[in-house]
Order: structure tokens, then sequence, then C-alpha cells
């Protein structure tokens, strides 16, 4: 079984053991909370520039409504062996003495939310990952633990406004009493660990990787990290466990409620993208591109690299091996924009555009960025070059005077740009595009084969897609069902599969290629990827 709660609903699957869907149900914050939590697109904006922070209420009434659900859809919780689940990152929830004690003593008679209210917290507005209202505590947290690349080594990331840690320091200073009051911080998914344990749940190694606190090394909390954050920070946060730990069995309320079997195991929750390399189950030669709002590329990695503007992470399968996570803002609303600009708004007509122009566009490049870009770091703009263009000539040249011939040019450039952008970053992480390499793609832009064909010729590999979507929740079920199994397995005495080896087998059938790459990557688009660098670097420079 399991539940992943995202920014904007709350999902829950229940599979069989060979990792079929029985039932499934979910919750959309903005419609069924009927204007109780006052969330658009399931957030809630604080009153100063970005902030935003849910009423972690939200969250437990979203539990009662989906089991509800799962029950009128014919659910049988009684055989349910284990429960995981996956939440949206960086998140955090401050728990008072009250609200551990209730937590730990439900009454089964009254709903979840009917107890674990307001009075539960200390902080009653929780900060999430679109919170970015903490660049002070970014830098004070990076000057404190000797600068920003030791923060970078500590930890696989500079130390990020969206972050729990820096999140965490704000509310130390601005709200003193609040954290004196709080006796445990939960992230997000160790929150709703807890609430099917009726008790504490520890914050998992994977998902603790993304605050700034966590020594990914060691993998154990950085003592230079928590002094640099708050005061008594160790104690309220407890000791991380490895993402594939049992953290115990269902609590009575579960128990007695909805008839949850006693021995049904929680397995540690995770956090949305360790969960997401979860269900897309992952080797080393492949390449998760998740192409949405924003894109996202994650990758197993066996050594962290020092890259200022990526995110390493705890592998959430692999023990001692880590992930890389690249996020780039200017994703599908760039595309959209284009689409309306200058193929008509639809999605048919981008399409025959983008396969007009041949490869390599004559020598045509641009890169767009409709709003603040992490990767490469460069502020809104654009920057087109002609075939005659490069990094020597491009100061004595203005871009709004640098016009394509032609439409076709246009969505090529901006196609071509972002997965030579994409490619660039992936490379500097490390991942090896050796002969097996291979890119899973999800998201909506997924949708899209024109698209998808340009990714396989700019990164020299087939393209697959998964047939069964929502990869971040159902990799939590395949953990919960890959832990049973190995408990069962060590228990027996009997050699034991490894994750990837045991998910694979069931969900080997459930990729599809889609695009494969036409050869032409060495001739073609191994000097543009050098000419992009170029780009960005051109793009930097002209902020400056």
């Amino acid at each position: 079984m399991k539940y992943a709660i995202y920014f904007m609903k709350l999902k829950a699957v229940i599979l069989n053991e060979r990792l079929e869907i029985l039932q499934q149900s979910e919750v959309k914050f903005d419609e069924d909370s009927s204007g109780e939590f006052g969330v658009s697109g399931g957030v809630c904006m604080g009153e100063n520039k970005n902030e935003y922070y849910v009423n972690p209420k939200m969250w437990v009434k979203a539990v009662d409504t989906v089991l509800d659900r799962l029950i009128f859809e014919g659910a049988d919780f009684s055989i349910v062996a284990g429960i995981s689940g996956s939440a949206q990152q960086h998140g955090s929830v401050y728990w008072n003495k009250h609200g551990i004690d209730t937590l730990k003593d439900l009454d089964f008679d009254k709903f979840l939310y009917n107890q674990i209210n307001e009075d539960a917290f200390a902080v009653k507005k929780s900060p999430i990952w679109m919170d970015s209202s903490t660049t002070k505590q970014c830098e004070e947290m990076e000057q404190a633990v000797g600068g920003r690349d030791e923060m970078l080594r500590i930890t696989g990331s500079k130390a990020y406004e969206r972050f729990t840690g820096a999140q965490i320091r704000k509310i130390f200073q601005q709200q003193p009493d609040a954290y004196h009051n709080t006796v445990r911080i939960s992230l997000v998914s160790s929150f709703l660990a807890s609430l099917f344990l009726n008790d504490i749940a520890p914050i998992d190694l994977s998902d603790g990787s993304g605050m700034n606190l966590l020594d990914i090394n060691k993998r154990c909390w950085s003592q230079r990290c928590l002094a640099a954050c708050a005061e008594r920070l160790e104690e309220k946060l407890g000791d991380p466990v490895p993402t594939s730990t049992i953290i115990g069995t269902v609590g009575n309320f579960f128990i007695h409620r909805y008839k949850f079997n006693a021995d049904c195991k929680v397995i540690a929750f995770t956090g949305d993208n360790c969960s997401a390399l979860s269900g897309l189950n992952l080797d080393d030669e492949c390449l998760a591109f998740s192409l949405g709002t924003s894109d996202t590329i994650i990758m197993s990695l066996d050594n962290p690299p020092l890259l200022e503007h990526g995110h390493v992470l705890i592998h959430p399968t692999k023990d001692e091996h880590f992930m890389g996570l690249l996020c780039f803002k200017n994703g599908s609303h760039v595309r959209d924009t284009f689409k309306k600009s200058e193929a008509n708004d639809s999605w048919v007509k981008f399409s025959e555009l983008l396969e007009l122009a041949p490869h390599g566009n004559f020598g045509y490049m641009a890169l767009h960025y409709l709003s603040h870009e992490i990767l490469p770091f460069v502020s809104a703009g654009s920057l087109r070059w002609s075939p005659t263009d490069n990094y020597d000539n491009h100061k004595q040249k203005k871009d709004e005077k640098v016009q394509f011939p032609s439409q076709q040019i246009e969505i090529r450039a901006l196609i071509e740009g972002q997965m030579l952008n994409r490619k660039a970053f992936a490379l500097d992480m490390g991942f090896n595009f050796g002969g097996n390499a291979k890119i899973i793609a999800t998201g909506g832009s997924s949708l899209n084969k024109s698209i998808l064909k340009v990714m396989a010729d700019v990164f020299d590999c087939p393209v697959y897609i998964k047939k069964t979507p929502e990869s971040a929740c159902l990799g939590a079920a395949y953990r919960a069902r890959y832990v049973v199994y190995l408990e069962a397995s060590k228990k027996a005495g009997d050699k034991y599969k490894s994750y990837h080896e045991f998910i694979k087998q069931f969900c080997d059938k459930d990729l599809q290629r889609v695009a494969l790459p036409n050869g032409l990557c060495g001739e073609i688009y191994e000097p543009m990827l050098e000419r992009y660098r170029e780009m960005a670097r051109a793009m930097m420079e002209r902020q400056n």
C-alpha cells in the first residue's frame, strides 16, 4: 500500500504482490477542502514576499478522506502487508507535546483531523518547498560552516532557500517561543508516516539529505550544519534512518477503525523525487527526465560530484550510493509560450514545425528563460545566435536584432537549446552516456513524440516512456513490497535479489521505447554542445 502527498493532492494506491494496482483514490486539496484551508494550488501565500505555507491539518483530513474513499472502492485493509509513502520534499511540521501525546492515544471512534488539529503544532503554518523567503538564513548557514563549497561538500547542495534547514532557522529566529515549544520536527514524508505509526516517525536518509543538515557521506546529521541552523536541533529531529527501514507496525487507530492487520509493516516514507527514482527503477545507465512546468533530471551516482547548482541526495534503494537531481525552472511554460506565439497555440502545428527544420537547425541556436533560471544561474532573458555568431563576437551584437528566418527555425532552436542545456548539466553531474544508456521520459511533454525524438538525437540514446504514470506514487509501494520480501527472505535464510532485480521482474514490460537516436550526435550535437556552453557563459556574463 502506498500514500503520496503532492502539493495539490494526496493519493493512495493499493497493489497486489505482483505490483498490479487493485484500488486507488485521491483527494484534491483545492476541490475537496471546500475553502476550509484557504489553499490555491494546494498552498497558501504568506503575508510577506515569497512565503508559502500549508496548515498541516489539511494533510491529516486528507488521510481520513482518502481511506474512506478506498473503503467505498472495496479495499480490504486487513490483507495489507506493508505501507510506505512519499511526499513533497523540504516542507516541515512542528509537533508540540500535546500533539505527540494525542498522536499516541488516538480515539478510533473519531476522525484523525478532529484530534490532530491546530493545537497539535507549535507552528501553525508549515513552510513548504515553494517558500523562498530565507535568503538571509542561507547566507548565515553557509558562512557558519565555512562557505558555500563546504556546505556543498557536506550536504550535497549549497544552501537553498527552499530547503528545510533555512526554514527551521527562520522560525528559530522569528518565532522563538514556537521553536522552544517544538518537541519534534517532521518532514512532510515523516509526518505522514507518523500518522500511520501513531508515534513520531524518523526522517529517512534520502529525504533528509534535502535539508542542508545531513552529512551525505557519513549518513548522519552534520554537527556543524545543525549548529549553524538552530539550538537543540538534533533532539528535535531525532536520528535519521535508511529509507528501507521498517520503522514499526501500523498504529492501533488504524487497526480498530480501518481493520488493518496488527502485523502490517510501516516502511520509512521518503520524498517525492526519491520515490520517483524508486518507481522508475533506474539503474546506473538510465536517466529519468521529467518534462513538466520545471524540467527535472534524476540519476543514480556512485560518488557525489561538487556541482554548485545541482543536488546530491542519498539513494533510496542502494546502500552507499547517491542520486543526482537537476531542476530546470524554465520547462513546459516556455514550450507552451512558443506554441502560442509560433504555432497558433497548437501542439500538432508545433510538432510539424519542429520536424520541418533539420538536425542542427542550420546553425541557429537559442536559449530562452522566461523566469530566473538555476541551471545555468541566469536572469530572465533570451539569447539567439545565427550560424556565424560565437562567444568572441556576441558582445558586438544585440539579442533583439537577431531574427530567425522562420517559425520552424525558432521552434527547433528552442527544443535543441533546451536539450543541450539539460545534457550539459547531466554530463557535469557525472552521468555516463555509454552504449547502454537510455532515458525514461515522464511529465506532460513526454506525450509529444517530436520533442522526444530531439531528446534521443541530442542525448544520443533511446528514449522510453512508462506506461503506468505517477512514478513517485508507485515508488513507495514498490519499496514496501521489496522490504516485506527482503525481511521474509532474510528470516528464512534464503538468497535475495537486489531492489532493481526484484522490481524489474514485475515491471520490465511497463517501459515502451518511443524514440531512437539518429547516430549524428558526434557530427552535429557534440560541437553544438560546446557552442551551448559558450552561449550560457555569454548570458551569465551579460547580467554581471
